[in-house]
């Protein structure tokens, strides 16, 4: 953590982000100054009871302690994140991916992401004036092993599951990695229809906001 008053407060809920979102910003803006929380216990929450009013009323209430802006990278808080003024990491992922047309493919290991990064998705179509046209990729098996620390497997399982979506359906115009935590997989998926992912874009529109 930076001392002083951050230019952003980034808001984890898995430690593994620190060092991702670290690494992005000594790329894109190193001399920019980051702060992290990491709150795995309001993901687990999410995933067991859905986004509850307690729950969004903690939420609000931390955003609104911060001294900078924040950016939530917890897909599945999303919706919580628009709430509380608070910076969703999904939205530029999104919009990218809706500049590229549909149908487009977005896969997903937790499924409290599936419904909120659908609906986002859906809208950023409809506000580029397309048709919603999304086939949603379900890849929940691979998450233990995220949970596990094994990220090869993870990513492997990953980038198994969308060659094999993309070989049922051709006409795939692009590939959403819903969640930050599958950023990595992108690298193997290289020789696909354009694959987009959400971290770096989301650290440089917040950084610009």
């Amino acid at each position: 953590m930076a001392e002083g008053r951050p230019d952003l407060v980034l808001l984890h809920t898995a430690e593994v982000h620190v060092a991702r979102f670290d690494e992005i910003a000594q790329r894109i803006a190193p001399k920019a100054a980051l702060q992290h929380h990491i709150r795995p216990e309001w993901l687990a929450l999410a995933r067991k009871h859905g986004l509850t009013e307690s729950l969004r009323a903690e939420f609000a209430e931390f955003v609104q302690a911060q001294p900078a802006p924040v950016l939530c990278t917890c897909t599945s808080l999303g919706p919580l994140a628009d709430e509380a003024g608070a910076i969703r990491i999904d939205r530029p992922m999104m919009q990218e991916a809706a500049r590229h047309g549909p149908p487009v493919a977005m896969a997903y290991c937790v499924e409290s992401t599936c419904a909120p990064s659908m609906a986002l998705l859906r809208e950023c179509l409809e506000e580029a004036g397309h048709e919603p046209g999304i086939r949603a990729i379900e890849i929940t098996e691979a998450w233990p092993a995220f949970e596990a620390g094994d990220e090869p497997a993870f990513t492997q399982a990953i980038a198994r599951a969308i060659r094999l979506h993309l070989a049922a359906f051709p006409g795939t115009r692009a590939v959403v990695l819903a969640q930050a935590s599958m950023s990595d997989a992108a690298p193997l998926l290289a020789d696909t229809p354009p694959v987009v992912t959400s971290p770096e874009s989301a650290l440089r529109a917040a950084l610009a906001s």
